[in-house]
């Protein structure tokens, strides 16, 4: 878990803490879209991290600024912002872990659908550079909707002759963290304990929280459960309404993306048994893709794990949101195969 965060406002405390850079391996983090809604806090949390020597931070516009503002904080990683697109390729080079929250956000009224082809497009430029410059990267996929860039990824790194299933990830932490959040208050459980598995995809219906497997154990009402579903799926848009049009969720989502990355960079190092819900390629259902727990290792993903016992609500949503997948999925195939 995310721990260094509390205890990082002594930055040289970090290094007396075993955190030398001799006693861990040096890791470069690329973050493309740093500058934006998601891109800013994000690279700060990483820049929190003990575990990153090098953040490379990315953007169209702005990112001399937010690297030089980040460059201050008193941790380990040293600071490099680069701007436009010539400069993605020293951006990318020598980099463990990309990280891509690039593209445009959700906004009132619009679907995950609307901002299909504006970030589809940029995701598409993003992986083939990343195929160009650091195809051995583990890849943090942002960038919504997760359900269609993610096969846009694959197949970008498939023609580009460099993919490798275990090294492309759709971050679903967000669905995680806030279902273990919603979870907890229903509960009236201390959250730091609370583990709550959410699988399926990262929109809407795809997103199937598996409370039935929550730990500690409560033994919530069905309709509990069932409200707790819903806030989780649309956990999105409860934000993107209470800050009336003029946002959506950069700072959660940011916190998440930086548990996810901090997870792949144990994962690398040899920490054992690091486990996280991802959307990664998958045979758990009959759909190419699917998120559910994955053991993350020195190669990426280590083992995809199965979805366990569930409960009838669970085994009906489950059903109820492979189409919609499974349409998700095939329209950034397609996408990515066009011209």
């Amino acid at each position: 878990m995310f721990r260094f965060v509390a205890r990082s406002a002594a930055g040289k405390h970090l290094l007396r803490r075993g955190y030398a850079t001799e006693s861990v391996p040096d890791r470069k983090v690329a973050v493309l879209g740093a500058a934006g809604g998601i891109g800013q806090p994000l690279a700060l949390l990483m820049k929190l991290n003990p575990l990153v020597s090098q953040l490379a931070l990315y953007d169209i516009a702005n990112t001399p600024g937010v690297a030089a503002d980040v460059s201050h904080v008193n941790t380990r990683s040293e600071v490099a912002g680069y701007v436009g697109e010539e400069q993605l390729g020293k951006a990318l080079e020598g980099s463990d872990v990309v990280i891509i929250p690039a593209g445009v956000p959700r906004k009132p009224g619009m679907t995950r659908d609307d901002l299909f082809n504006i970030n589809a497009g940029i995701v598409k430029g993003l992986c083939a550079a990343i195929a160009k410059y650091c195809p051995n990267a583990l890849v943090n996929m942002i960038s919504n909707p997760v359900n269609s860039t993610v096969p846009i990824a694959a197949e970008v790194f498939k023609k580009a002759g460099t993919y490798d299933e275990k090294k492309l990830f759709g971050v679903t932490t967000l669905d995680v963290v806030r279902a273990k959040t919603f979870y907890a208050g229903k509960a009236k459980v201390n959250v730091a304990d609370v583990n709550v598995p959410v699988v399926g995809g990262h929109a809407g219906i795809t997103i199937l929280p598996l409370f039935s497997q929550a730990t500690p154990k409560a033994n919530l009402a069905e309709e509990d459960i069932k409200a707790l579903t819903k806030r989780t799926q649309d956990g999105g848009t409860e934000v993107v309404e209470a800050k009336a049009g003029k946002g959506s969720a950069t700072l959660s989502m940011a916190y998440a993306g930086a548990i996810f990355a901090d997870a792949c960079l144990k994962g690398l190092n040899g920490v054992p048994d690091v486990v996280e819900c991802s959307f990664v390629q998958s045979t758990v259902t009959e759909l190419p893709f699917f998120a559910s727990k994955v053991r993350l290792g020195k190669n990426g993903v280590e083992e995809v794990l199965g979805l366990g016992p569930l409960s009838d609500y669970e085994k009906e949503g489950l059903e109820n949101l492979k189409p919609e997948l499974k349409a998700s999925i095939e329209k950034g195939i397609k996408f990515a195969n066009q011209s």
